[in-house]
């Protein structure tokens, strides 16, 4: 397992990785700290159950890379970090996990403030108030009131804007009425997205690991299900990936029945030559790291002291045009749209550089 580990950090082109055991529960803590170049290394808190411990530091090394390419994509001035709680096999009950949330807490505030993070995957509002108990350094919490901000509803509303560019591009109309859109993952970015477009008129198709959670939306918003063995050949207008990542891979890909890839699940593609295979297959390909952004710019535009929930929309609403221009770019050079993607970032990053 120490080999495992030793490969994973040993490529990573990341400014390095705090790691630590809490004794209490044995979960290991990974804190991955890609760059700094446009500020302090900033990204959520994931806690997940892991097959192995490389698995875990596997995703927290994969997803602050992400951040660096998220907060670039939005010129915002925050470097890319991601935690990672390796929960142990069995479930933490209430009292041991609020114990491991305040330890966690105390553990980033003696990095003083050299990592900064906010809710991700298993990590609700509720935990990040937890953790704000012990330090200072959690955003989308209100430290006057120790209220939390959901962030899921923010990048739904990013999501759709950017589905909508997609479909634009695709299809000469960003309207979703009548497009079959298939969501999967139905939690705290899945559900307000199948809402919202159900309410544009999508005809949707809706999957999650919880069957009943899946039924129950689907029967709310009259639409259909589909079966998770089935679910890559589903014919569809847009795949939303809403859940884990690395659902979008060498064996899905070929099995693909849509025209367009666009969700909010980070690390959608499983390796980077998967851009390349949508590529030629004809579909289009939202980066991740830029569709899912709303969330991210929302709670960081609170920390910064914009509280109005409306204009935080709009402010979200306005990662559109960089969507379109990443899109745009691709077509016209006929390459993925993850690499005109990855232009822009390396654009905003040397601009920085060059200024340190």
């Amino acid at each position: 397992m120490g080999q495992d580990i030793l490969s994973v950090i040993e490529p990573w082109d990341g400014n390095g990785v705090i790691t630590r055991l809490d004794p209490l529960t044995g979960t290991w803590i990974f804190i991955a700290l890609h760059d700094s170049t446009l500020g302090t290394p900033t990204g959520g808190t994931r806690i997940k159950v892991y097959p192995e411990l490389s698995a875990a530091l596997i995703d927290a090394t994969r997803l602050a890379e992400g951040m660096t390419y998220k907060w670039a994509g939005l010129g915002m001035d925050y470097g890319g970090g991601k935690a990672v709680l390796a929960l142990p096999e069995q479930p933490l009950d209430d009292n041991a996990r609020q114990g491991l949330l305040k330890r966690y807490g105390a553990f980033i505030e003696s990095l003083s403030g050299a990592f900064k993070t906010g809710a991700d995957l298993g990590a609700s509002a509720d935990d990040m108030a937890t953790i704000a108990s012990r330090c200072q350094h959690v955003l989308g919490v209100d430290y006057d009131t120790m209220d939390s901000t959901d962030p899921g509803p923010f990048t739904a509303h990013g999501v759709e804007v950017g589905l909508r560019a997609a479909l634009a591009q695709v299809f000469g109309s960003d309207s979703p009425a009548d497009r079959t859109i298939l969501v999967q993952g139905l939690g705290g970015v899945g559900a307000p997205l199948a809402r919202s477009l159900a309410a544009d008129g999508a005809r949707l198709i809706l999957n999650d690991l919880d069957a009943h959670r899946a039924e129950t939306l689907a029967e709310e918003l009259s639409c259909q299900t589909a079966a998770s063995d089935s679910l890559y050949s589903t014919p569809c207008d847009v795949y939303a990936p809403c859940a884990i990542g690395a659902t979008v891979n060498a064996q899905t890909i070929p099995q693909l029945a849509c025209r367009i890839v666009a969700g909010s699940a980070n690390n959608q593609l499983l390796e980077a030559e998967d851009a390349e295979r949508l590529h030629q297959r004809g579909v289009l390909y939202v980066p991740d790291y830029i569709i899912n952004s709303g969330g991210a710019m929302a709670i960081s535009l609170q920390h910064t002291g914009l509280t109005e929930r409306d204009e935080l929309m709009r402010r979200v609403a306005g990662i559109r045009p960089a969507i379109t221009e990443i899109l745009q770019e691709a077509a016209a050079s006929n390459t993925s749209p993850v690499v005109a993607a990855r232009h822009r970032v390396d654009r905003i990053l040397a601009q920085r550089r060059e200024t340190i």
